[in-house]
């Protein structure tokens, strides 16, 4: 299906819905408006027709809609955790539309001893409310209860969600894992709008791009129903922005703080401000924030080896050296010590907006630019063995089977960029990411109809990106403790020591563009004759271009630089390196000599566009995704319910991208392009069981899908010294038929009790494999492994006790644990064979936990936090030596705040008080290949909020 015929089947979907819906019996509609007391919108709220058994639930706007109400008078009752219930009577009109705003009260017996001044409607609430009456199996976490963890980013909000654990990148959670499965095989939208990748080779989501505090709520659905896109295996996540107010809303908030690992400091600031005309039609909410934080990582490295070859120092008749292989205990074959210094500056604005044309017409804009600038400089100093042709059996010592000396090639490094500018002779990476959201809502007789059109871009931009190195060789003593990996020279070494390798500049840009359309239809289909149900049914469009433009220059000096002592000298000793005081950094070329260069000086440096280094990672990737469905939501009886339905995807594929020959190197790189395609068909079912009014059962049988990563379906073909990478754009989408079943309880003073299973089968997943070619090349391309199962269980408990005598009624509880087994077939080692070994999926963590203890008066709260995931496999290698783990990693968090009276307060938060570092290990959980250490975060400051 082209995109002209895809708009044509939208056309004719709509005018069919038209004309069935004014064919119908004419009634009347109740439409209308929830909030609590203060203003700030009621989701999740149970809105009833007792008389006629009638009844909906409200959005996260606190909307609802009623329609096919016979005409006469009621009693509209609306139930709400944690509220009192709000009875009124309603009058209902033929071929007319009722639109009510209804205010609840909260009740004093549940609500409050755990309000600060000011705080309005529960946060607490609010998400159990909205989880509650969710017929899928949801996790939702407001704003404000987000705000209550020291989070100040999204990705660091959403790992204390049950079943959710983050990739870190630079001490802030980055990648999101679901339920064990890898970042890019979820889903991240924005006001149900998915948010392009600014990752080149891959589609995982920068969560740390997105401050908290631009968020309004967070919806992660772990069982997809048929009007969300299928490509989320492990789950959906919805980040939803903040809507116009019903009323006059301004809040702000400044702060400050320090790095403990450099002892700089941190500024932050946000605001928002929204409201409505007199007349209630227009109604707005911008904000913006603001953090600009000045840190840094103390980083170690090590690459392990069981075997190394040596010149025996005899040739064979065609002359050739012989050269003889020695198994030995793993050792460190190269080794890295990485001091990085850090500014990050996060900037984020959102406009929305929304308006009434009358009852039954309204249309909204969503707009959200994020941008964030990363400076950095990096100063590595790097060891790696000599061995093969450039090492003689006099040259090495063992020890108990330790190769414990050795001749090396050792390296210093430093990364910088341009002077001045925003670069300010350091890496810049500049992210940004912006979405604009075009819908609206309408009601015609009975028809319900939602359409939205939305345009969204990421991109990373890395310019004039400058590296220098020096070498020199050197024996080197090896240490034989794999978690602490380590080597030092045998004899004292200087700058004047290191002669040039190599001054370069690069250039990345990778860019993707997302267009999305949809069309959705509900109508009233009671076919169990319970009073209530619906047939909705829809068709969407994705539209997806993604580019990279890299280049890579090297520059050759005409005079000088015959060694290290010639530049200026920057010297980063160990005294507080976090990884030990061992390890020792040692002297670099300064960033500022590195950016005073000039390197187009054609009479100071030569310039080589060196292609091998960039031109196989170039690409351009179009993706088209036409999607319809269609689902019922129906009553069986007064506590049983059914959504049933079907989606059906169809994708297709153009990829171009750059090839070289490695057998004809003077013919350099051509350009290749190939393309693919194929339909899925989806159905889905759901189940929900009340028991009572606050216990509820839930089952879903799902089938869902994931696309493979863009570079991977790239027909290139890139060479790096001896190993190969290549695409293969015949891959197949991974599918996915997953099963689960949850249980609830929700306790009347806000709080939750949940516990559930799950199950999911994989075809077709995706890993790359490594393989050992007769030219002595290494191999990598991904493949279609055969099948994965992954099953699991995740219990939570939330409550306040306010059930406890006196202060104790003050503390609450939040606790999570997630448990996860998974197993993978058909993955092949370097060989060619099938693995033998039990191998689980990479990113399934086998435990997660989540908790915190909280304390909260009218006027004080704090709140101490805990982060913990399991060890999992992170990438497979040639074989179980090679395999590379993502280490456990346990964060404990602490903040607190005090309201000085109902809009003003102050807050101090203190991150990763236990020092986790970021650490990686190579097959055993003693071998450490790469270990990054952070440090803690102190911030502090004031928030203002006036309702």
């Amino acid at each position: 299906m082209n995109r002209k015929n895809y708009f044509n089947l939208l056309l004719v979907t709509l005018f069919v819905a038209l004309n069935f819906s004014f064919t119908q019996a004419q009634t009347g509609v109740i439409k209308g408006n929830i909030t609590d007391e203060t203003g700030i919108y009621v989701p999740g709220a149970e809105v009833m027709i007792p008389e006629i058994n009638k009844g909906t639930t409200t959005d996260f706007d606190g909307n609802f809609t009623m329609v096919e109400v016979p005409e006469g008078t009621y009693t509209l009752v609306v139930k709400y955790m944690g509220y009192k219930d709000l009875d009124k009577e309603v009058r209902v009109n033929a071929n007319q539309t009722l639109d009510l705003d209804l205010v609840l009260n909260s009740s004093t017996t549940t609500l409050e001893t755990v309000q600060l001044l000011g705080g309005g409607l529960s946060a607490q609430a609010r998400a159990l409310n909205a989880q509650k009456n969710r017929l899928n199996i949801t996790n939702i976490v407001s704003t404000e209860q987000i705000g209550k963890f020291p989070d100040a980013n999204i990705g660091d909000a959403v790992k204390r969600i049950p079943g959710i654990t983050m990739q870190v990148d630079q001490g802030e959670a980055r990648n999101i894992i679901v339920r064990g499965l890898a970042p890019q095989l979820n889903s991240v939208t924005l006001n149900g709008s998915r948010i392009p990748s600014a990752e080149g080779d891959n589609r995982n989501v920068q969560m740390d791009l997105i401050p908290s505090d631009m968020i309004q709520t967070i919806e992660v659905s772990k069982a997809v129903t048929p009007d969300m896109d299928a490509d989320a295996l492990g789950g959906s996540v919805n980040l939803v922005t903040r809507s116009a107010p019903e009323d006059f809303r301004l809040a702000a908030s400044v702060g400050s703080g320090i790095n403990f690992i450099t002892d700089k400091r941190i500024l932050s600031g946000s605001f928002l401000v929204g409201d409505r005309t007199k007349d209630g039609k227009l109604g707005f909410m911008v904000s913006a924030s603001i953090n600009d934080n000045d840190f840094g990582s103390d980083n170690v490295e090590a690459e392990w080896s069981d075997e190394f070859e040596y010149n025996t120092g005899i040739q064979d008749a065609e002359g050739e050296d012989i050269l003889k292989s020695v198994d030995v205990n793993p050792y460190a074959s190269a080794f890295e010590i990485r001091k990085y210094l850090v500014q990050r500056v996060r900037r984020s604005f959102s406009a929305n907006l929304n308006y009434d044309f009358n009852d039954n017409n309204s249309l909204y804009f969503k707009s959200m630019y994020n941008w964030r600038d990363d400076r950095e400089n990096r100063f590595a100093y790097a060891s790696e063995i000599l061995d093969g042709e450039d090492i003689g059996e006099d040259d090495f010592t063992i020890t108990n089977n330790n190769l414990v000396r050795f001749p090396a090639e050792a390296e210093r490094e430093t990364k910088g960029g341009i002077p001045g500018g925003r670069i300010q002779n350091r890496r810049l990476e500049d992210q940004r990411m912006q979405n604009y959201t075009l819908g609206g809502n309408h009601l015609f007789g009975n028809l319900k109809f939602d359409w939205m059109g939305s345009y969204a871009k990421a991109s990373e931009e890395r310019p004039h990106e400058r590296y220098i190195s020096w070498e020199t060789e050197y024996m080197v003593n090896n240490g034989t403790n794999p978690e602490k990996p380590l080597q030092t020279p045998v004899s004292d070494i200087s700058s004047s020591d290191f002669e040039l390798k190599e001054i370069t500049e690069e250039y990345q840009y990778t860019e993707e563009e997302d267009v999305n359309v949809f069309a959705n239809f509900e109508l009233p289909a009671d076919f169990f004759n319970q009073g209530s149900g619906v047939v909705k049914f829809g068709v969407r469009g994705r539209f997806k271009d993604k580019s990279r433009d890299n280049n890579f220059f090297e520059y050759s000096p005409e005079s000088g630089f015959e060694n290290m002592s010639q530049t200026a000298i920057v010297v980063k000793d160990g005294e507080n390196f976090l990884a030990g005081k061992q390890y020792r950094p040692g002297f670099f070329t300064s960033p500022e000599y590195l950016g005073s260069l000039d390197l187009k000086n054609s009479d100071l440096f030569g310039e080589e566009s060196v292609q091998d280094e960039f031109l196989g990672e170039n690409f351009k990737v179009s993706e088209d995704v036409y999607a319809g469905y269609v689902m019922a939501n129906q009553k069986l009886s007064k506590k049983f319910s059914v959504l049933a339905g079907l989606r059906v995807e169809s994708t297709k594929i153009e990829s171009t991208g750059n090839e070289f020959d490695a057998e004809n190197p003077e013919e350099g790189f051509t350009k290749v392009s190939d393309e693919n395609s194929y339909t899925n068909v989806l159905p889905g079912v759901h189940f929900k069981y009340d028991l009572t009014n606050n216990t509820i059962f839930r089952f879903a049988w799902t089938n869902t899908l994931a696309r493979p990563n863009y570079i991977d379906l790239v027909p290139y073909r890139q060479i790096d010294d001896d190993e190969i990478s290549t695409g293969n754009p015949d891959l197949d989408p991974t599918t996915s038929m997953n099963f689960d079943f949850m249980a609830e309880h929700y306790y009347k003073s806000v709080g939750l009790l949940s516990g559930g299973i799950f199950y999911k089968h994989l075809n077709k997943f995706i890993y790359t494999n490594r393989a050992d070619l007769d030219d002595g090349f290494e191999l990598y391309k991904p493949f279609n492994g055969d099948d994965a199962s992954i099953y699991g269980a995740e219990v939570s408990f939330q409550r306040q006790l306010n059930f406890l005598p006196g202060f104790a009624k003050n503390f609450g509880i939040y606790l999570n644990y997630t448990y996860l087994h998974s197993k993978a077939n058909g993955i092949r080692n370097e060989d060619g064979d099938v693995r033998e070994d039990d191998l689980s999926l990479p990113g399934s963590s086998p435990n997660m936990f989540n908790g915190s203890l909280s304390y909260s008066d009218k006027r004080f709260s704090a709140r101490l936090s805990a982060n913990f995931s399991d060890a999992y496999l992170d990438e497979l290698g040639g074989n179980a030596f090679e395999d590379r783990y993502y280490d456990e990693q346990f964060f404990l968090d602490f903040n607190m705040s005090y309201s000085i009276n109902k809009n003003l307060r102050i807050f101090a938060n203190l991150n990763n008080i236990t020092n986790q570092p970021l650490r990686y290990y190579q097959g055993v959980s003693n071998r450490t290949m790469q270990m990054e250490y952070y440090s803690q975060r102190l911030t502090f400051g004031l928030k203002y909020d006036l309702y």
